[in-house]
């Protein structure tokens, strides 16, 4: 598919009768292997991104290794990708848009872009975080490519001011933001039913939430109207957490058990990629 087509779709995927599970890569091999199980587009995830090259998260990956890391994740698979690009790499819109120009020249058709400062606590201001929206909005249509635009804010995430006033001003940062020309809305650590409910009812654009052991299973979730759900970190820590145990194993002197158990044999992992 051309990148207008890929576009096109995975805007559709937030239509649909069914939620849209949307797995969470941090390089072309784990984007191999969500497509390769069925899933119809996939996202990436900056803190796994950073993860995987040795560093924290927190827009701590340099713009050229993010670029070049989407650039092998669009290469490897033929689905739709969005790519994190957390508070948009920039302090201006100007900055921002040339970022966003940038990654679709990687291949992505979708971005994500958060309301925390990426160098210091807090949010953006509302005004300035539309800015940002907005020159993502304009970067994506003058290239010719309808780029969905993910607006998240970090009111949950960060837990920003009191707990009785986040879902209200959650609710009035998204729709400011999906006004300023976002496609989707995102509130990571949003988990509780009921302030789900009022924030997919109230804010005029497709609802992301982040998966968490805490949020309802999914059939809840599409009832309450989520559109998207996300496993951010997840997959990547997970990932980690085995190789951390089988290093435990290996390093106490034990047959690990885990080193071969689930793992791909050589055979299917050449033929996954390729080979």
């Amino acid at each position: 598919m051309e990148a207008q087509e890929k576009a096109t779709a995975f805007a559709a995927l937030h239509h649909g009768d069914e939620l849209l599970c949307l797995p969470n890569a941090w390089d072309a091999g784990s984007a191999r292997v969500f497509e390769a199980a069925g899933f119809p587009a996939v996202a990436t995830t900056s803190a796994g991104v950073a993860f995987a090259l040795g560093l924290p998260d927190g827009q701590r990956v340099a713009l050229p290794d993010l670029l070049d890391v989407t650039r092998r994740i669009c290469t490897a698979v033929g689905v739709p990708v969005s790519a994190d690009i957390e508070a948009g790499y920039g302090e201006t819109p100007d900055e921002v848009a040339e970022v966003v120009r940038r990654v679709i020249a990687a291949g992505a058709v979708g971005v994500n872009l958060e309301d925390a400062h990426a160098a210091r606590p807090g949010l953006r201001s509302i005004d300035e975080q539309c800015r940002m929206v907005a020159a993502c909005r304009a970067a994506a249509d003058a290239e010719g490519v309808a780029v969905f635009v993910n607006a998240r804010t970090d009111v949950f995430w960060g837990d920003h001011g009191s707990p009785d006033d986040r879902l209200g001003t959650a609710i009035r940062r998204l729709s400011a933001y999906v006004r300023a020309g976002a496609d989707g809305a995102f509130a990571p650590g949003l988990t509780e039913r009921p302030a789900l409910d009022e924030l997919a009812a109230a804010v005029a654009a497709p609802l992301n939430v982040l998966a968490a052991p805490a949020l309802p299973p999914i059939p809840e979730l599409r009832a309450a109207g989520v559109a998207r759900l996300t496993i951010g970190s997840a997959a990547a820590r997970s990932v980690l957490g085995l190789v951390q145990r089988i290093a435990a194993e290996l390093r106490a002197g034990e047959d690990s058990t885990l080193l071969f158990d689930r793992a791909l044999d050589y055979a299917e992992a050449n033929r996954l990629f390729g080979g």
